[in-house]
């Protein structure tokens, strides 16, 4: 086991105008699960590349442990990688794909074997060493990939996107497996994937990138309750937070004709034009002779015990601003489509952040 540090860390491809990871100050401790998040081209998986030393690192270094690895080969790392296909021998049974890289490594054939199966036991795969991976399924190929890296006991296990193959009911059982199991073997884990559901239920901590810079990085918690800037705050959390353009004068924030009262020291440090970060569940319905966000019901997914609602403002000068609103409410309230609702933020629960930088205001 080791820690990991990317120190300035930076690579730019020949002929780009800007580099892919611009200087990434990153440090993972000993045993934490690290999970790389962004949209796509965002350097994610560049990062992880050169830290398994696919990608050349042409700024700054890289560690592992007390090594500084910016210029090993990869079989000199201590890594282990599972991909996002698998890459698994077709004509090899499990037991063999598990074993080639100690095969390999000339390692004695009874200690591969008990490696192999030791491997498989943690896995469920007991059953299907003597199998090949066409009679598998995804899940059970992906556990068979992690298998292979898992009886290497390298210092650091790399994931690039390994579920995205999956379908969706097959996703959420895997990745519960992939934690219980990263956090059983106690081994420093860099995980990569865009889908930001998938990091905020797996990761110790989760790093949120965006052209090659690292934007934030904090607890799951930590980045839902108090998003850095405008990128993170849209990026996580599903349904998305609401993000509406408003105005600061006298102490509130202005959206259309509704006010939102602010902290008084947030309203001193907001000037002009700032943008209120309000979540999904930190709305509910107006009653009556409560001042609120007037907008018309668009669509409503009932989830049984939840319900998300989708209403569009009211109010012309909105239009195309504010386009669309989210709102978490309890279920089967049976609202219609073209139902007029009047929305009620909670100012308790707002996020306030400056237009202009994205930078967040709120303490």
């Amino acid at each position: 086991m080791a820690s990991v540090r990317f120190v300035g860390a930076g690579r730019r491809y020949p002929g780009s105008e800007r580099p892919a990871v611009d200087t990434l100050d990153l440090e993972i401790a000993d045993g934490e699960f690290m999970v790389l998040v962004g949209p796509s081209g965002c350097g994610k998986s560049t990062s992880l590349r050169m830290l398994a030393g696919l990608e050349e690192c042409t700024a700054g270094s890289i560690m592992i442990g007390d090594r500084d690895v910016t210029h090993d080969v990869p079989k000199d790392r201590d890594i282990a990688m599972v991909f996002q296909n698998y890459a698994l021998y077709p004509h090899m049974t499990v037991a063999d794909n598990m074993g080639f890289a100690l095969k390999v490594a000339r390692v004695d054939k009874e200690e591969r074997e008990r490696r192999v199966l030791d491997a498989a036991r943690l896995l469920d795969l007991e059953d299907y060493l003597h199998r090949k991976p066409k009679a598998l399924s995804g899940g059970q190929r992906q556990r068979v990939a992690m298998g292979r890296a898992i009886v290497r006991q390298p210092a650091v296990f790399l994931m690039d996107e390994p579920l995205s193959n999956l379908d969706a009911k097959l996703r959420v059982s895997t990745r519960t497996q992939i934690a219980a199991l990263q956090q059983r073997l106690d081994i420093t884990t860099v995980y990569v994937t865009h889908d930001q559901v998938e990091a905020m239920t797996m990761g110790d901590r989760v790093a949120v990138m965006k052209d090659g810079r690292l934007q934030q990085v904090d607890t799951p918690l930590a980045l839902y309750d108090r998003p850095a800037n405008l990128f993170v705050a849209g990026f996580i959390g599903s349904p998305a937070m609401n993000l509406l353009p408003a105005k600061v004068a006298d102490g509130q924030a202005r959206i259309g004709d509704c006010a939102v009262p602010l902290d008084r020291v947030v309203a001193a440090r907001a000037t002009g034009d700032v943008t209120l970060g309000v979540r999904p569940h930190a709305w509910h319905l107006g009653a009556a002779g409560e001042e609120g966000f007037a907008a018309t019901v668009t669509v409503v997914e009932e989830l049984g015990a939840d319900a998300f609602l989708y209403a569009s403002p009211d109010d012309p000068s909105l239009a195309g601003v504010a386009s669309q609103a989210v709102v978490r409410l309890e279920g089967r309230r049976q609202l219609q489509k073209g139902e007029q609702v009047s929305l009620v933020i909670d100012p308790t629960e707002v996020h306030v952040f400056d237009t202009a930088s994205g930078e967040r205001l709120t303490a």
